[in-house]
């Protein structure tokens, strides 16, 4: 029988409420900045012994300063901020992973997200960088899962990078199948296409399909990141339980 390990993307309620509700969170803060050692380590705590944290690398590794997503950076980035994103080989990008890894040392870790622009595109530059950074982070310790974006990235290229860096296929269900096998990370964006797709709510019907999808894999981690996250997540947990009896 498959493993299904359901929560969302960040805290929507408040902490200690979902802890009690959910066996897992995708933390979303360390993607904007790094997170003090002090306010993890307190996370940890607080969590019931069989919680599990995933987490979201800073971008400072997948995204170059041009991207909007830095305006909720508070603090300036050391160094060459041409140096940063697109799994560059520079320091920037390597002490940006060693920010990623000090919170994943400290909430005790097994799967890290990362997440790419649709600006990243599979280059020979960028492929050759992404397998460097890979090959180079190599630690049994982790699972690493990618994240790609964008029609640029075919399922062929897609499998190439992920057997050469070890990684796991993270994608929508309700919009394309994973390439990668046995563990499946999946991220629930909302389901029609477009800008809007956040504020959709999935129906009992939608989240029945995805517990079909999940079946398929040994282990699936499903994490809502939708306006109705909190409310689509609980049902869900719901639907689970009821097929599983």
């Amino acid at each position: 029988m498959s493993k299904i390990k359901i929560g969302c993307c960040g805290f929507p309620k408040g902490i200690k409420k979902y802890f009690t509700e959910f066996d897992t969170v995708e933390v979303q803060k360390t993607f904007y900045q790094p997170v003090s050692l002090q306010s993890v380590e307190k996370w940890f705590k607080q969590a019931p012994l069989n919680f599990e944290f995933t987490i979201k690398a800073f971008q400072g590794i997948t995204h170059p300063t041009t991207s909007p997503t830095y305006r909720r950076l508070k603090k300036p980035l050391p160094g060459n901020l041409e140096n940063y994103g697109f799994f560059r080989q520079t320091d920037e990008v390597y002490n940006a992973w060693k920010e990623t890894e000090k919170i994943a040392l400290a909430l005790h870790v097994k799967y890290i997200l990362f997440q790419c622009p649709s600006s990243f595109k599979p280059t020979d530059e960028n492929l050759e960088n992404i397998t460097s950074f890979f090959n180079k982070i190599s630690n049994s310790r982790y699972h690493f899962v990618w994240e790609p974006r964008g029609v640029n990235w075919t399922d062929d290229i897609i499998l190439e990078i992920c057997k050469k860096c070890n990684l796991i296929h993270c994608v929508d269900p309700f919009k394309q199948k994973p390439v990668t096998k046995n563990i499946a990370y999946f991220r629930l964006h909302g389901k029609p296409p477009g800008e809007k797709m956040y504020y959709y709510s999935y129906s009992k019907e939608d989240l029945k399909k995805l517990y079909e999808h999940c079946k398929n894999f040994r282990e699936t981690y499903c994490f809502f990141n939708n306006i109705d996250m909190y409310k689509n997540a609980l049902k869900f947990k719901e639907i689970v339980s009821n097929f599983r009896g």
